[in-house]
């Protein structure tokens, strides 16, 4: 089996807890918070890697408080980026998760969401058969140089998920994508807003139209809806306890891709997805331990 390689970003996630964001000149009590791994690549190979499938991160670490608290906890994990160091400071994301699990980012973007041309010289294409990108990294100025090194391998299969600031990305890069027929992954909030279609089928159609590939759309504790060229249909969730949302996407599409990567059809890989992301709702952070990802029954 060939190499998953995941392109994007490794951060810190600080958690928050709070009763409610606040409104302007309001005060509001922190409950609990924490530092943990996260960013939308870090989040995605975690989840491949629980099914055992290859793959490598492809993640810039930079320097500062933030980029030395990732690059020991990668140590740590055992985890290794071909990238060198990049000598600029990591970013950070405070993740503010209220009473009802919703969550809402604020982000600080550094070293972690920029890349060098040169950097794509190091992987061995010969040995990957499927990409992941984010939208954060495409949105970013150097993100032309991932679609540049995408345009040069046309045999890769490329999972997309462009986020909800989809809207941000220069129009031409995004066209650019589309050519490469990306497997896209939204939630119904991006698919609906993005394509100003009021259902979810014909906004999965109108994301089909532009890409001529699958299309992926998760609708929370409702499942997720799919589009390819040939079927269509929801396949449904299940129910959960949701402590926050923090990652759920991310593990959604990583397992998504692992599933797809050993061999599974569409609609399973997206039935085992919707249980692995469940569990995920259930966690505080975005990632599972080794015994939450083995509860998960996939049956």
């Amino acid at each position: 089996m060939k190499n998953v390689l995941v392109i994007g970003s490794t951060v810190v996630d600080v958690i928050i807890q709070i009763d409610h964001l606040p409104s302007a000149q309001e005060d509001v009590h922190v409950q609990h918070q924490h530092m943990s791994l996260g960013g939308c690549a870090y989040n995605v190979s975690d989840m491949i890697r629980h099914f055992g499938v290859p793959y490598t991160l492809f993640s810039p670490v930079g320097t500062g408080a933030y980029g030395d608290f990732v690059r020991t906890q990668l140590t740590r994990r055992g985890v290794a980026t071909p990238i060198p160091a990049p000598a600029q400071e990591n970013g950070c994301c405070y993740c503010f998760i209220e009473a009802d699990g919703e969550r809402t980012f604020l982000s600080y973007h550094g070293a972690e969401y920029r890349f060098e041309r040169e950097w794509f010289q190091i992987p061995d294409a010969t040995d990957i058969d499927a990409v992941y990108i984010c939208g954060l990294e495409i949105e970013e100025p150097t993100g032309v140089h991932i679609v540049e090194y995408l345009e040069a391998h046309p045999e890769f299969r490329i999972y997309f998920g462009p986020g909800p600031r989809i809207s941000k990305i220069d129009p031409k890069l995004m066209s650019r994508i589309y050519a490469l027929h990306p497997v896209m992954h939204l939630n119904e909030n991006e698919a609906l807003s993005f394509t100003k279609e009021d259902g979810i089928d014909a906004a999965a159609n109108a994301v089909f139209s532009r890409t001529q590939n699958d299309v992926i759309i998760t609708l929370g504790a409702k499942g997720a809806y799919y589009c390819t060229a040939s079927s269509s249909g929801y396949v449904p969730g299940i129910a959960a306890t949701q402590i926050d949302t923090i990652g759920a996407g991310d593990s959604h599409i990583g397992a998504v891709i692992a599933c797809e990567q050993l061999g599974k059809s569409l609609p399973e890989s997206i039935r085992i997805a919707n249980r692995i992301a469940a569990k995920v709702v259930e966690t505080s952070g975005a990632l599972l331990s080794k015994e939450a990802f083995q509860s998960v029954d996939f049956d």
